[in-house]
C-alpha cells in the first residue's frame, strides 16, 4: 500500500509538472480566427508616427500550419512606424519565441519582428528580420527611440516562408534563422518579465503564422 501510495505520489508530482510545463508554452497559428478581423488574444499597439495600426487574419494558401496567416494591412510608408501585435495573458523574462514569417512586398521595408520584454509600446526589445535589406537586427527601443546593439547581414529572402527565433535568459540573448544561430549579444535595459508579440515597420506586407512562446523560468 506504501509503494502505491508513492507512486500514485509520483504521478501527481509528475502531471503537475507536465501541466506546467505545457502552461509555459504557448502557440498561435489563427485558424480559429475570423478572417479580416483583428486577431482574438493580441492587443493592439503603435511605436512611432503614422496612423493606427491595422492588424487583420487574412488567408494565405501556403502557410505552414494552416491557411490562416497575421499581417499588418494599412501600408503606410511612414519610415519611423512600428505595428505590434502583443499576446494577451503571457508575461516573461526568460523566453525563446519563435515565428514563421513570408515577406510579401513593401518599399519602404520589408520586415518581420518578434517582441520580448514589452513594457509598452516605446520600451521593449525587438528581433528583426528584413528582406528588403538582407539582414537581421537586435533592437532595444527606449523611450520610443530604436538602438541597435547586435546584428549581422545574412540573406532573408522575399515571399518565402522562413522563421525567425529570439531566444533571452538573463542580459544574454541569442537570434536564429531557420534554426541557424545568426548571432548572441548581451544587454541589461529591461531586466523585467513583459508581453510578447510580433513586430513590423512602415509599408512592410509580412506574413506571420506559428507564433510560439516558451517561457524559460
Amino acid at each position: 500500500m506504501q509503494r502505491r501510495g508513492l507512486f500514485g505520489l509520483v504521478g501527481l508530482v509528475l502531471a503537475d509538472r507536465q501541466a506546467e510545463a505545457q502552461s509555459q508554452r504557448h502557440r498561435v497559428d489563427f485558424e480559429g480566427a475570423p478572417l479580416g478581423a483583428p486577431p482574438p488574444g493580441f492587443s493592439i499597439a503603435l511605436t512611432g508616427g503614422g496612423p493606427p495600426p491595422r492588424w487583420v487574419v487574412l488567408e494565405d494558401a501556403s502557410a505552414p500550419a494552416g491557411p490562416k496567416v497575421l499581417a499588418e494591412t494599412s501600408r503606410d510608408r511612414t519610415d519611423n512606424r512600428f505595428p505590434l501585435a502583443m499576446l494577451n495573458g503571457v508575461s516573461a523574462r526568460d523566453a525563446a519565441l519563435s515565428v514563421r514569417f513570408r515577406a510579401i512586398d513593401g518599399q519602404v521595408d520589408q520586415a518581420a519582428g518578434l517582441v520580448l520584454r514589452y513594457r509598452d509600446d516605446r520600451n521593449y526589445y525587438v528581433a528583426r528580420a528584413n528582406a528588403l535589406e538582407n539582414n537581421v537586427r537586435l533592437y532595444r527601443v527606449v523611450d520610443g527611440r530604436r538602438i541597435q546593439f547586435a546584428g549581422i547581414d545574412v540573406p532573408v529572402p522575399r515571399d518565402r516562408w522562413q522563421t525567425l527565433g529570439l531566444r533571452a535568459e538573463g542580459e544574454r540573448f541569442e537570434v536564429w534563422l531557420d534554426g541557424r544561430a545568426l548571432f548572441s549579444s548581451t544587454d541589461w535595459t529591461f531586466t523585467n518579465a513583459g508581453q510578447v508579440g510580433v513586430w513590423t515597420k512602415a509599408d512592410s506586407l509580412t506574413h506571420f503564422d506559428s507564433f510560439e512562446v516558451e517561457a524559460l523560468r
